[in-house]
């Protein structure tokens, strides 16, 4: 018992917690251009809205038309705080709104690799 202890403690000291994180996440995002609209959208869909509705209608990204669908991607692929929202989110909660030069992403992560 002593020894599985010690070879946890000893892997959570020595393997850097970015060795647990996901390398890919599948994620979907919709576009808006002001804060307001994405605090409107947001409450919508935690009051049981489809957020596949809401991208469909309301995103002025290209990729509203597919429900939002980004597929997989890795750091570094998509502007930083974008990034970090994404890889910070548990599966299927969605974001607070996010600002980017791009406008304001709701985002909701689907699936993590």
């Amino acid at each position: 018992m002593f020894r599985k202890i010690l070879l946890i403690l000893t892997v959570f000291i020595l393997v850097p917690v970015s060795a647990f994180a996901a390398d890919y996440v599948r994620a979907r995002h919709i576009l808006v251009k002001s804060q307001e609209q994405a605090v409107q959208i947001k409450k919508a869909i935690d009051d049981g809205g489809s957020f596949g509705y809401y991208a469909k209608n309301y995103s002025i990204c290209p990729s509203g038309q597919s429900g939002g669908n980004l597929g997989y991607f890795q750091r570094g692929q998509m502007v930083k705080p974008f990034e970090d929202a994404a890889f910070s989110l548990p599966a299927g909660k969605v974001s607070e709104p996010v600002k980017t030069d791009f406008g304001w992403h709701l985002i909701i992560v689907d699936d993590r690799k």
